[in-house]
């Protein structure tokens, strides 16, 4: 069974309490790298540099302590995989959503690969973030 490395332990447990019982569910049937959790000032004023993020500090859910966001990719890591991406954000998702369904989690989740739900990874004017799970408040 897959289990984090300590340095994923770490960034996880940045995030809220409903994203940590989300992925270590998640990590026992799918083998993934935390990122990122919580982004500290000059943290987010890099992700905004290199366009990774489209809001400055504090405004992106990153920037709360705990995290309402984390970012989070399958291992072994391969930025490439388009479908893998894709398959393993709709895994998210439904472990999310039966999470919640069971009184576990409180909040819903969004993916950053879809952010309007429909499952396309290139929509005009929105940025692909494939790897981004937020909180819904």
């Amino acid at each position: 069974m897959p289990k984090f490395s300590q340095a994923s332990f770490s960034k996880l447990s940045t995030c809220h309490h409903d994203l940590q019982v989300l992925f270590f569910e998640v990590i026992k049937y799918f083998d993934c790298t935390i990122l990122e959790g919580y982004r500290n000032e000059a943290d987010q004023e890099a992700a905004f540099a290199k366009g990774n993020t489209k809001l400055h500090w504090p405004h992106g859910k990153h920037n709360q302590n705990p995290s309402m966001a984390v970012d989070v990719t399958p291992y072994p890591i391969n930025f490439d995989d388009e479908k893998l991406a894709i398959w393993f954000g709709g895994y998210v998702l439904g472990i999310a959503q039966k999470l919640k369904d069971e009184g576990k989690m409180s909040h819903s989740v969004r993916w950053g690969g879809s952010w309007d739900g429909l499952g396309k990874l290139d929509r005009p004017g929105q940025l692909n973030d494939a790897g981004h799970f937020e909180l819904v408040v």
